[in-house]
C-alpha cells in the first residue's frame, strides 16, 4: 500500500533532476547572446524603435553599383532568412557586370556572339541596354533575423516594413523598387502601402498574400496554429534542459514573425496598388500555393505574372533567366513601359472586382499537406470531435482527400486513447486525482466504466466511441486495471476504425451541403463553420440522441429541475446579489469588514479557513454534548491509520467513524468511514491535517444562534432539519435507476453517483433502504427543511448553556444530532458535531417552499445582524480584520483547495 504524500518516489526524483538540469541550462543560456556576429559583407545602422524610446541595430548588405538613372532595388527575405538568401541573384549580376567591362575593354565583337544565344532570352547586351541586375541592391536583415537585433517587440510584416523605411531614410534612398520573397512579400506590400510615392514597383516572388490562401485560410484558426507553434518553440527553448544546444534563435524569430503577422489587410493593399507589379511564382510551390499567385494577379489588374515550373525555393538556385526577367521589368518601369493601374484592361478590372470564391481553394499538397496532417493528429489530443469536424469541412471544401482526412484523425485519436491508457497504467489510480483527468472524470464514472470493462470489454470499448462522456473513463479504466495491452490495442484500433470514417464522413456531407447552400462560401469562414457544425453535432449527440432512451430523458429531466430551482444553482449564479448587499452594508456603515469583529474565538470571525479542531477545543466545556474526537497527524498512511486505531480503542469505539479535513466547508472531504478500506481511501484523498469524530446516530439539525453584546443569553435565529434522502430497492433496478426514478434525487443524480460509485451496477434487494448521502451538507445531497416550528424556550436555554461555554462566540450555526424532534424541542440529548462562524447560513432557506427572493431576504437579515453584532464588538474594543488580511486568507484557502482537490 502506498504512503500518503510519499507515493511515486521515482516521479519525485525525476522532477528534482529535471528542475536542477533546467536551472543549469537556463543559467548557461542566459549567459549566451543570441546575437549573430556581423558578417564582413554587412553594414549596420541604428534606427528608432516603434515607441521611440530605444534603438534597433539593422544589418544590411549592399551589392552592385549606384547609377543615377537606375533606382536601387530593395530585397526583402523570407522567414526564416537573411540578406544572404539573395546571394545567387546578386552575385550573378556582379559576375555579368565584370564580363561586360572585360568585353568593352577588349572591344571584341565575338564576345557578344558568345554571350548571346540568338533568342534574346539569355543575358544580352545591346548598346547601352542591360538585361541583368545592373543596379544597386539593398538587402536588410529584417529585425529578428540575420545579424540584426533579435530581441524586438514586433516581428510582424508591418513592423518590418516600418523598420525598412527607417533604414532607407538613414541611407538617403528616396525612391526604390522592392522585391519581396516569400514572407518578405508581405513586407513589400506594407512598404508600398506606407510609402506609395517612394515605391517605383513591386516584385512578389513566391510571396504570401491574401489570407484565404494561407494555410487553412481563416485568420483566427491560423493565428491559433501559429500560437501553438510559437508555444512549442518556446517550450523547447525554455522547458527542455539543452544548455544552449536547442536555442534555435532563427526558429523562434520565424515563429514570432508568423504569429505577429496579420495577412487580412494584404488583400486590400493588393487591390489598391497603383505601381507596376511583377509576380513570380513556382507552379509546384508546396508552401504558398500557385493559386495565391493567380489570385494576386487577378486582383491587381495591371500586374504581370510569370508562373515558373518550379517549387518555392527557385530563388536559391538562381539562374540567368531570373535576373534577366527582373532587370527587364525594372528597366521597363523606369522607361515608363510597365503598366500601372491606370493602364489596366477593362476585362481585368471587371474580374478584379469580383469577390473571392471559396471553391477556388486548392487542395493541400507536399509539405503543406504534411503540416495539415500533423496538425489534425495533434489537434485530436485536445478534442477528437472538433478535429473530425474540421477534417470533414476540409474534405467538403476540396482541400483534403477523404482517405487522408480519415487517416490523420485515426492516428490522432488512436494514439491519444492508447497514450491515456498507458499513462493510467503507469500512474495507477492516483491518475484520477491529477489534472486534467480529475476535471473530466468523476470517481463514479470511472467505477461505472471499470465495472462494464470487466464484464464485456470489447463491447464497452466500441460503445465508448459513440456514447458521450464514456471514452476517457474507459481509457483510464483500461490502464488502471492493467488489462491485456495487446488485446486492448486491438479493441481500441477496431473501435476507432469504425468511428472515424463515419464521423468524418458525416461532417464532410454536412459541410458540402453548407458549401453548396451558401454559394461556395462557408459562413463565418472555416472557424465559424467548425463551430456551427460542432454545435449541431453536439446538440444531436448530447440532446437529441439521449432523448430516445429512458436514462437520457431522466438526465434531462434532472437538468431542467436544476435550472428551475435555485437551491441547485451554482454559487456564482446565486450569491452575487448577496455580495452587493454585504458591500452596501459595509459602505453604509463606513466599515467594509465590520462583521469580522464578531466571534473573536475564530480567525476572521469564522469567515474562512477556521480550524475545526480548534473550534472543538473551544467547546471542551460542554461535556457529553461534544462527541469524542481526535486530531490526526500528517504522515504516512500507516501512521495515520495507527493514530485512528488508538483513538477508537481509547474511546471504546468502532466503525463507522466520521473523518474530516481540519479546514473546509459545505461538507467538502467529509467521510463516514465504515471500514478500513474507506478509512485508507479518506487518508489517500486528504494528505493534510484531519480529525476523527465519534459517529452519532439520530436526527440532524442546524441551529443558528446569535447573542448581542452585554446580554447573558442569545437567541435562536434559525432551525433546519437535515434529511438524508433514501431510495428503496425493488430487487431488479440498479441504484442508479432508483436515483433517476426519484422525483427529487434526479435533479442531483450526479452528486449521488459520486457518493455511490457502484450505483451503475449495484442492485439493492427488494425493500432495502439505501441512504443516498451520509453527510449533512446540502452540497452533498442532504435535503434541508424549515424546522423553526421546533423553536422552544427549552431549546433556547440548552443552546445558551452550550454557547456560554464557548468563550468568544457570538454568531453562527451549530450542527447537532438528537434522538428525535421531540428531544430537540425539549433541549435534551443535543450532540454538537460542528460549529460554523460568520459565513454559516440560516439553512432553512433551502426548504423547497422558499423561492429565490425569500431565500435572499433570509440571508439579508442574517448579514444585517452580523454587521450589527460586529459594530457592537468594535464599540467594546474589538478590531475588525483589514481587507488585506481577508485577501491573504482567500489566497491561502485557494492554495489549500488546489492541494487537496
Amino acid at each position: 500500500m502506498t504512503t500518503s504524500g510519499r507515493g511515486l518516489p521515482w516521479l519525485r526524483i525525476a522532477v528534482g533532476v529535471y528542475c536542477a538540469a533546467l536551472a543549469g541550462s537556463t543559467v548557461v543560456r542566459l549567459a549566451d547572446d543570441d546575437q549573430q556576429p556581423l558578417p564582413e559583407d554587412r553594414e549596420t545602422v541604428e534606427i528608432a524603435t516603434p515607441d521611440g524610446e530605444g534603438t534597433l541595430r539593422i544589418a544590411w548588405k549592399q551589392t552592385g553599383s549606384h547609377r543615377p538613372e537606375a533606382q536601387p532595388l530593395v530585397l526583402l527575405h523570407g522567414s526564416p532568412g537573411s540578406a544572404d538568401n539573395f546571394g545567387v541573384l546578386t552575385e550573378l549580376a556582379l559576375l555579368l557586370a565584370v564580363v561586360e567591362r572585360l568585353r568593352s575593354t577588349a572591344d571584341d565583337e565575338r564576345a557578344d556572339d558568345d554571350l548571346a544565344d540568338g533568342t534574346g532570352e539569355n543575358v544580352v547586351v545591346r548598346g547601352r541596354s542591360r538585361t541583368y541586375l545592373d543596379r544597386e541592391t539593398i538587402a536588410p536583415d529584417l529585425p529578428g533575423f540575420g545579424a540584426s537585433d533579435h530581441r524586438v517587440a514586433d516581428y510582424s510584416s508591418r513592423g518590418h516594413a516600418d523598420s525598412t523605411l527607417k533604414l532607407l531614410d538613414r541611407l538617403g534612398v528616396e525612391r526604390f523598387h522592392v522585391l519581396g520573397f516569400s514572407m518578405g512579400g508581405a513586407v513589400a506590400l506594407h512598404l508600398a502601402d506606407q510609402a506609395p510615392d517612394r515605391v517605383a514597383s513591386v516584385i512578389l516572388m513566391s510571396s504570401i498574400g491574401v489570407q484565404e490562401l494561407e494555410l487553412l485560410g481563416d485568420y483566427r484558426v491560423n493565428h491559433g496554429l501559429h500560437g501553438l507553434q510559437l508555444g512549442l518553440f518556446w517550450g523547447v527553448r525554455n522547458l527542455v534542459p539543452h544548455f544552449g544546444a536547442l536555442d534555435m534563435a532563427v526558429a523562434n524569430s520565424y515563429a514570432r514573425n508568423f504569429y505577429d503577422t496579420d495577412q487580412r489587410p494584404l488583400r486590400g493593399i493588393l487591390e489598391s496598388l497603383e505601381a507596376p507589379v511583377f509576380i513570380i511564382h513556382g507552379a509546384q510551390d508546396p508552401l504558398v500555393p500557385a493559386a495565391a499567385a493567380r489570385e494576386h494577379h487577378r486582383i491587381v489588374p495591371h500586374s504581370e505574372l510569370w508562373m515558373r515550373p518550379d517549387s518555392h525555393f527557385f530563388l536559391f538556385r538562381g539562374g540567368e533567366d531570373l535576373a534577366v526577367r527582373i532587370e527587364d521589368f525594372l528597366s521597363r518601369v523606369e522607361a515608363g513601359g510597365a503598366p500601372t493601374r491606370a493602364d489596366a484592361e477593362p476585362e481585368r478590372l471587371r474580374r478584379a472586382a469580383l469577390p473571392f470564391d471559396d471553391l477556388d481553394l486548392p487542395p493541400f499538397t507536399g509539405p503543406a499537406l504534411l503540416i495539415v496532417f500533423l496538425l489534425l493528429v495533434f489537434a485530436a489530443y485536445a478534442s477528437e470531435d472538433l478535429t473530425c469536424i474540421t477534417a470533414g469541412l476540409l474534405v467538403a471544401q476540396g482541400r483534403l482527400d477523404f482517405p487522408v482526412a480519415v487517416a490523420a484523425c485515426y492516428v490522432g485519436i488512436l494514439s491519444s486513447d492508447l497514450g491515456i491508457a498507458w499513462l493510467a497504467r503507469v500512474l495507477g489510480r492516483p491518475a484520477l486525482r491529477l489534472p486534467p483527468f480529475k476535471w473530466w472524470v468523476s470517481e463514479a464514472r470511472f467505477e461505472e466504466a471499470s465495472a462494464w470493462l470487466r464484464r464485456r470489454a470489447l463491447v464497452v470499448v466500441l460503445v465508448s466511441r459513440f456514447l458521450p462522456g464514456t471514452r476517457l473513463p474507459t481509457c483510464l479504466a483500461a490502464g488502471i486495471l492493467r488489462t491485456s495491452l495487446l488485446r486492448f490495442c486491438f479493441y481500441f484500433a477496431l473501435a476507432v476504425a469504425i468511428w472515424t470514417p463515419a464521423f468524418v464522413g458525416v461532417n464532410a456531407v454536412l459541410g458540402r451541403e453548407a458549401v453548396e447552400r451558401f454559394g461556395g462560401r462557408l459562413p463565418g469562414g472555416l472557424l465559424g463553420a467548425v463551430l456551427a457544425l460542432a454545435l449541431v453535432i453536439f446538440t444531436v449527440r448530447g440532446v437529441v440522441v439521449p432523448l430516445f432512451t429512458w436514462r437520457g430523458r431522466r438526465v434531462w429531466r434532472g437538468r431542467l429541475l436544476r435550472l428551475r430551482h435555485w437551491e441547485f444553482w451554482p454559487m456564482w449564479a446565486f450569491y452575487p446579489p448577496l455580495a452587493l448587499y454585504i458591500l452596501w452594508q459595509g459602505l453604509r456603515r463606513g466599515r467594509l469588514t465590520a462583521f469580522t469583529a464578531i466571534n473573536p474565538a475564530m480567525p476572521l470571525g469564522g469567515l474562512l479557513g477556521e480550524s475545526k479542531s480548534d473550534i472543538l477545543d473551544g467547546l471542551a466545556g460542554i461535556g457529553d454534548a461534544l462527541p469524542a474526537w481526535k486530531r490526526l497527524p500528517t504522515g504516512s498512511l500507516e501512521e495515520r491509520i495507527g493514530a485512528l486505531d488508538r483513538f477508537l480503542e481509547d474511546q471504546n469505539l468502532d466503525h463507522p467513524v466520521v473523518l474530516k479535513p481540519d479546514t473546509g466547508e459545505r461538507g467538502r472531504g467529509v467521510a463516514v468511514a465504515r471500514s478500513e478500506t474507506e478509512t485508507a481511501a479518506f487518508f489517500e484523498a486528504t494528505p493534510g491535517p484531519a480529525l476523527a469524530q465519534e459517529h452519532v446516530d439520530g436526527e440532524e439539525y442546524g441551529v443558528f444562534w446569535a447573542r448581542h453584546q452585554g446580554r447573558r443569553d442569545g437567541h435562536v435565529f434559525s432551525i433546519t432539519h437535515k434529511v438524508r434522502p433514501a431510495v428503496t430497492g425493488d430487487g431488479t433496478s440498479t441504484l442508479e435507476r432508483l436515483i433517476l426514478d426519484d422525483p427529487r434525487a434526479v435533479a442531483i443524480a450526479h452528486i449521488y453517483r459520486r457518493e455511490h460509485p457502484e450505483a451503475a451496477t449495484h442492485v439493492p434487494a427488494a425493500g432495502e433502504r439505501v441512504e443516498l448521502t451520509q453527510v449533512g451538507a446540502h452540497s452533498r445531497g442532504t435535503i434541508f427543511l424549515d424546522a423553526n416550528d421546533l423553536h422552544t424556550p427549552e431549546l433556547e436555554r440548552a443552546m445558551n448553556a452550550i454557547c456560554t461555554a464557548y468563550d468568544g462566540f457570538d454568531f453562527g450555526r451549530f450542527d447537532v444530532r438528537v434522538p428525535s424532534a421531540e428531544a430537540l424541542r425539549r433541549g435534551e440529548g443535543l450532540r454538537v458535531l460542528e460549529v460554523n462562524g460568520v459565513t454559516s447560513e440560516a439553512t432553512h432557506m433551502y426548504d423547497p417552499r422558499y423561492g429565490f427572493f425569500a431565500a435572499h431576504a433570509i440571508l439579508r437579515r442574517q448579514w444585517k445582524l452580523a454587521f450589527d453584532l460586529g459594530e457592537e464588538r468594535i464599540a467594546r474594543g474589538g478590531r475588525p480584520a483589514r481587507l488585506s488580511q481577508i485577501l491573504h486568507a482567500v489566497r491561502v484557502e485557494r492554495r489549500a483547495r488546489r492541494r487537496t482537490a
